[in-house]
């Protein structure tokens, strides 16, 4: 079978029919969440917020992120199967969110987990729509994985 034109760019990204279910999932669980957060950013003087999205093997990493997240984070369960977890952390800029991400990270590894992966994107505006956030951290962590980013925090930020 012949390869498809579009398929030949080695630089734009695909999405399988598992992972446009996944982003579809994590649209409808995380949308009207980001929208109240910038209601709380435009109205109460919230700075950015950071979502952060990581799984792991060989750990129970929904209750490590449970025991570490502020009573002000919101964690997310995408995929129980996969370890597949986001959590946005309110009120919270780049220095914070990644000294959060290496606190678990080094718990994960101290519990003896592998194949971590850990995406973080900061959103310090609201112009972007909250689809495009959720669809932009699921291709920053897809990215991450396909160039074996294990172990390592992989941080973007929109502003």
């Amino acid at each position: 079978m012949d390869t498809r034109e579009n398929e030949k760019r080695r630089d734009s990204m695909k999405f399988t029919g598992k992972e446009i279910m996944l982003a579809a999932k994590m649209l409808d669980m995380l949308q009207t969440t980001i929208e109240i957060i910038y209601y709380l950013m435009e109205n109460e003087n919230e700075e950015s917020f950071v979502l952060m999205m990581m799984s792991a093997d060989d750990v129970n990493l929904q209750t490590l992120l449970e025991k570490e997240k502020r009573s002000t984070d919101i964690l997310f369960e995408i995929d129980k199967e996969e370890s597949l977890y986001v959590m946005l952390c309110q009120d919270t800029k780049v220095d914070g969110g990644y000294r959060f991400a290496e606190r678990i990270l080094r718990n994960i590894v101290l519990d003896k987990g592998n194949s971590i992966y850990c995406t973080e994107l900061e959103i310090k505006a609201t112009h972007y729509a909250p689809k495009i956030i959720i669809l932009k951290l699921l291709e920053t962590f897809l990215k991450s994985k396909q160039m074996n980013k294990s172990g390592e925090i992989v941080f973007r930020s929109l502003q």
